[in-house]
């Protein structure tokens, strides 16, 4: 059987496990199989465009504000051209709205982490957030070297929807890189759904979705489901586990 059927036999069999299961129980959403491959990632690395937004260079957080209050400063730690998750003060998103876009970001689990399932360096990127109660759209960020989780929520998952073609994490410690290509949903005047969103993700060189129909906005619990909105933020995810924060650094856009 073709990969794209084991997938999709993947898919049917949650959503038909979710409908026997209690509502409000988050392992009904949760898959552990197939398990994507291991892939070994080469060494990359991307200096931004001409066209491109820089979103951060490494100095200051200049283009990035506090999702839960906006207009703030982001409030998250910056030293020696790197950026690093501050769970005290929160997620944060770019100042800037965006539509379609290619996005660049490079991230890095830290070489101590503890921890095991999702509770190991977790973190999202959100490719279309409209508000501290929406989270729009998610790629998980997660140590998956040598860890398991649901594959629907491994690294390069879109989160509780798709899973990922590959498994390409480096170990702790070792940057990695995300580009992302977003085509973002069409709304009708009335608020009813003209066309889906797509996403294109390359981990550290490996395609790991390859132009994904999301099926809506991310849940935790339950089903992903759209609603409404037009260009919105970028938001990067301060996760509450209790695992060592990560960072970030060399983060552009180029806008489709």
């Amino acid at each position: 059987m073709k990969r794209t059927s084991l997938l999709f036999a993947a898919t049917m069999m949650a959503a038909a496990s979710y409908a026997q299961q209690p509502q409000g129980d988050p392992k009904a959403t949760e898959v552990y199989s197939p398990v994507p491959k291991v892939v070994t990632p080469g060494n990359s690395t991307a200096d931004a465009p001409s066209d491109a937004v820089v979103l951060f260079d490494g100095k200051n957080l200049d283009q990035w504000e506090s999702v839960n209050k906006p207009g703030s400063p982001a409030g998250w730690k910056v030293a020696d051209g790197v950026m690093t998750v501050d769970k005290t003060t929160g997620n944060i998103q770019t100042k800037k709205s965006f539509t379609d876009y290619q996005l660049h970001i490079e991230w890095k689990i830290p070489e101590n982490i503890t921890g095991s399932g999702q509770a190991r360096g977790n973190s999202g990127v959100f490719l279309a957030s409209t508000g501290p109660g929406d989270d729009g759209y998610e790629i998980q960020v997660l140590d998956c070297y040598n860890n398991s989780t649901y594959v629907n929520g491994q690294t390069g998952s879109i989160y509780k929807q798709s899973i990922p073609l590959a498994n390409a994490c480096k170990k702790p410690g070792e940057w990695q890189v995300y580009d992302i290509i977003w085509t973002a949903p069409r709304f009708n005047s009335d608020g009813t759904l003209k066309s889906a969103a797509y996403v294109t993700v390359i981990h550290n060189g490996v395609l790991l979705q390859n132009h994904t129909e999301l099926k809506g906005k991310t849940v935790y619990i339950g089903t992903p489901q759209y609603k409404a909105h037009g260009p919105a933020p970028i938001k990067l995810q301060a996760h509450g586990d209790k695992s060592e924060p990560i960072s970030f650094r060399n983060i552009w856009v180029r806008e489709l």
